[in-house]
């Protein structure tokens, strides 16, 4: 299934990284943690398919798709970015890549942080929020994603870590070994995780290792 929509409005979030919405199509329908895969409707671009998660509510009149770029790769994101309202995307296929499954700790990298988005959104609206936690990672305070937002949702519970910056209010770490022994108070809880590959991949043996049974880890495969 291919389908032709076009852009209404593009916000900027983050340091390259806009929220772009589309017309919603009729009966396109999604839940959170979902994705599809998303081409530029221009010569050349039309094949160039890349997945990217819902990040707006499925009752809401648009579609929503937050998309950091990546400038150094001159693909497919560095093309999105210079796309302008009343241009045209082609959606397909509706597939899931994460799934909520009860409460616990979100833990994300840089754009990771876009298959919890609607997710989140979808517990703070229907007042299911409470019991979850999210450890948010990234390089500096600008690269956070809808920063304001998650604290609103989260309060205490949206904890904001910089690798390479030191600001009050933020924890200058990283999502290792120590930290999660420090910051997470059951490991029997669910436990949602995504980001780069290699972070993803050491989260995942480090809460092994410290008795997250396998079931209760999910991650983006």
């Amino acid at each position: 299934m291919e389908i032709v929509t076009k852009i209404i409005d593009i916000i900027e979030v983050a340091r390259n990284v806009k929220s772009f919405r589309l017309e919603k199509p009729k009966d396109y329908d999604f839940v959170p943690g979902q994705a599809t895969e998303l081409s530029i409707n221009k010569e050349d671009w039309k094949e160039e398919k890349r997945p990217f998660t819902f990040t707006a509510l499925e009752e809401q009149p648009y579609l929503e798709f937050t998309i950091k770029r990546y400038p150094d790769h001159r693909g497919v994101t560095d093309q999105i970015h210079q796309l302008k309202v009343g241009d045209e995307v082609i959606l397909r296929d509706v597939w899931g890549t994460i799934q909520y499954n009860g409460p616990g700790y979100f833990i994300a990298g840089g754009a990771g942080i876009t298959p919890f988005i609607a997710i989140l959104r979808r517990l703070h609206k229907d007042n299911k929020i409470k019991g979850n936690t999210l450890f948010f990672s990234n390089n500096e305070q600008v690269d956070i994603i809808y920063e304001s937002e998650f604290r609103d949702m989260l309060g205490e519970n949206a904890v904001f870590i910089l690798t390479k910056e030191n600001k009050p209010g933020y924890l200058k770490d990283y999502i290792n070994k120590d930290f999660l022994q420090k910051h997470v108070d059951d490991f029997k809880k669910h436990f949602y995780i995504c980001g780069p590959d290699a972070m993803v991949k050491d989260i995942i043996d480090t809460l092994n290792e410290l008795g997250a049974p396998t079931e209760t880890v999910v991650f983006e495969k």
